[in-house]
């Protein structure tokens, strides 16, 4: 970048910093000297602990940071924001007690040469003027940030640090905030450096962007020719790769990029012994991690492993039924996370409640917020993430129609949870609307890995929650809403069903040696008229085939082929296909538009018939609709009446 002085603003010269037991960050380096300097990065690659570092609120381990050519990797908060560095952070850390005016006086330093003071902000802001008298928690998300923001600009900073500055806004609220660092830029006092989840708006703010992968810099380059580059983008952002495009497949040299990512992430083993162990500078040796994956240390190859084939015109909009179940992943649960899954802003006290259940019974935890109000997120996965997993965008989640937002943050939910190799379990909490939002994403993992769903409907009908998948339904009793001795005690059997059900879980190896001692399975579907014909085939077949049968009663046939895509089938004898009958008639037990699918994504032995399609059903004799009163119509029982041709 253009030098504007002798000295850069911020510069960082192999900084390593650990998070945990985790080699967080490695060797960064990198100089600002004016301007806007944007760092860009999947989830996961170190973008906020370097801010925190920056900051003084997390320590580095070996290396430098220099303010405006003061050292600064050994002071506090406060000593590094009188250096003249202002921080807005993430989640924006408004004070919900406190009235803006409040927000603001609080911090304004004043003094004759102050550039920003109280007036000069309520000028630029107008809004915050006319909010001045309103709590932090009564602002809107945007107005959150303008305050965030304004709160930093009042220590008259020359460096400004904003870590996620567009994170859970709305799409106009982003414009706005991107207008507020275009003018930033046109200050020629005021260096930029910006912490950017969202790459469109990194690209139109910066001058240069630098991306940051498993802790290191990979690359600094102008934000015009990473806006231009559509393939680096994919290859190092995941920019564009969605459910109905290739995953990692695509990526030349899979082996050797699944090494290159091992090696980059190491963990602090004082006295280990390994032959590519490097003695670091105060003693300690870091050995690659090879035996316990994590969100720095997934190899390529298990990402390809479990990517799953796509037509390309699969994803259309509003089939919620067409993404099939996930293959069940390779690794062992007790090596991954349970997902506790809601809406945070409405149900945020409960949800915590059963993630602390969890931590009590020994499980990791990953909290994950479905919510689309907007407001700030302090969820390990906050809305904006999973919104952007969208086939359309975090724009067609936050689009100001409540209705549209919930019914697309599920369907986001949906592709966002595809792509997590970690899940071990997952569960919900809510009413109506939070079942909705969180159901159809546990559907999409496969049989076997445990589903807990706490809600006020699951004393009613669930079949449209829990469809053709294995997802446990617990009723709440009393309403999920604030914590008491009823709640408390369902949460908290909730989180203990999920515990046990994930403490049972089989480790690979066993799972491994279990599937060479059973026998294949093969998917049967049967119905009245065709039993005779599945009980002779599952007498010739039982001896060398696990014979699964399933009724196919508009469910029965979801489910099987549900196995199918999990990878849990090794063939299929489709002897009824009566459910097609009833989904073109409008009988009672219809098939969905993707019945059929599972066997045309994988490669299974398949073999259909007609079985049961000369009949459609109905419900009591009385509910046949007209236009079919003058059929042959059956009564099989008091609440079945079969339509015969």
């Amino acid at each position: 970048m253009t030098e504007r002085g002798a000295k850069p603003i911020l510069r960082i010269r192999d900084l390593h910093v650990d998070y945990g037991e985790s080699h967080a960050i490695q060797g960064v380096s990198l100089s600002l000297a004016s301007g806007i300097l944007a760092i860009v990065g999947r989830n996961g690659m170190g973008k906020t602990t370097l801010c925190n570092t920056i900051m003084g609120l997390k320590r580095a381990r070996t290396g430098s940071i220099a303010i405006a050519g003061r050292e600064a990797a050994a002071l506090l908060p406060h000593e590094i924001s009188r250096l003249g560095v202002g921080y807005v952070p993430q989640g924006r850390g408004v004070w919900p007690s406190l009235t803006v005016d409040e927000h603001l006086r609080l911090v304004a330093r004043g003094g004759p040469d102050a550039a920003w003071t109280v007036e000069r902000i309520y000028q630029t802001f107008p809004r915050l003027a006319q909010r001045r008298r309103s709590g932090g928690a009564l602002l809107s998300g945007g107005e959150q940030q303008m305050l965030a923001l304004s709160r930093a600009l009042l220590s008259n900073p020359k460096l400004l640090v904003m870590d996620e500055p567009t994170e859970g806004l709305a799409p106009t609220i982003v414009e706005r905030v991107e207008g507020m660092l275009d003018e930033l830029r046109q200050d020629e006092d005021i260096s930029v450096l910006v912490i950017e989840q969202n790459i469109g708006v990194a690209t139109r703010i910066a001058e240069q962007i630098a991306i940051m992968v498993n802790g290191r810099i990979n690359r600094i380059m102008p934000a015009a020719e990473l806006a231009a580059d559509r393939e680096l983008q994919r290859r190092l952002l995941g920019v564009g790769r969605h459910a109905e495009e290739p995953s990692e497949a695509a990526e030349p040299q899979p082996v050797a990029a699944g090494r290159e990512l091992m090696e980059v992430v190491r963990v602090m083993r004082r006295g280990a012994i390994a032959t590519d162990s490097a003695a670091s500078g105060n003693g300690s040796v870091y050995r690659t991690i090879v035996d316990m994956p994590n969100r720095w240390s997934v190899p390529v190859a298990a990402i390809v492993g479990n990517s799953r084939a796509r037509r390309p015109d699969q994803d259309q909009e509003g089939k919620l039924n067409d993404i099939p179940p996930m293959p069940m992943p390779a690794q062992g649960h007790g090596t991954r996370s349970a997902l506790v899954v809601g809406t945070y802003d409405t149900k945020g006290r409960e949800l915590r409640f059963i993630r602390d259940c969890l931590r009590d019974m020994g499980v990791r935890t990953r909290t994950v917020d479905l919510s689309t109000s907007g407001k700030p997120s302090t969820a390990d996965v906050v809305p904006m993430e999973v919104a952007s997993a969208h086939p359309g965008g975090a724009s067609a989640v936050f689009s100001g129609d409540r209705g549209r937002s919930v019914e697309a943050m599920a369907r986001a939910f949906e592709h966002w949870i595809a792509r997590q190799l970690d899940v071990g379990g997952i569960i919900a909490a809510g009413g109506s609307g939070g079942t909705a939002l969180a159901t159809p994403g546990m559907r999409r993992l496969p049989v076997g890995i445990p589903k807990v769903m706490i809600s006020t409907v699951a004393s009613g009908d669930v079949s449209r929650y829990v469809g053709p998948s294995d997802l446990l339904m617990m009723h709440s009793v009393a309403d999920v809403q604030g914590l008491n001795s009823i709640t408390e005690r369902v949460l908290r059997n909730g989180a203990g069903a999920l515990a046990g059900m994930m403490a049972q879980a089989r480790a690979p190896a066993s799972r491994a040696a279990e599937r060479r001692l059973v026998k294949p399975a093969l998917g049967v579907t049967m119905f009245g008229v065709t039993t005779p014909c599945v009980q002779a085939l599952t007498a010739e077949l039982g001896a060398d085939y696990d014979c699964l049968v399933f009724h196919a009663t508009g469910t029965g046939g979801r489910a099987m082929e549900n196995l199918a895509d999990s990878g849990l089938l090794a063939g299929a004898l489709d002897v009824t296909t009566t459910e097609v009958a009833d989904m073109v008639v409008g009988g009672v037990f219809p098939a969905t538009e993707d019945r059929f699918g599972a066997f045309i994504r994988r490669p299974l032995p398949y073999v259909g018939s007609v079985g049961a399609l000369d009949m459609v059903n109905f419900g009591p004799r009385d509910t046949v609709p007209e236009k079919f009163r003058r059929r042959n119509l059956v009564q099989h029982n008091p609440q079945v009446t079969l339509m015969r041709t």
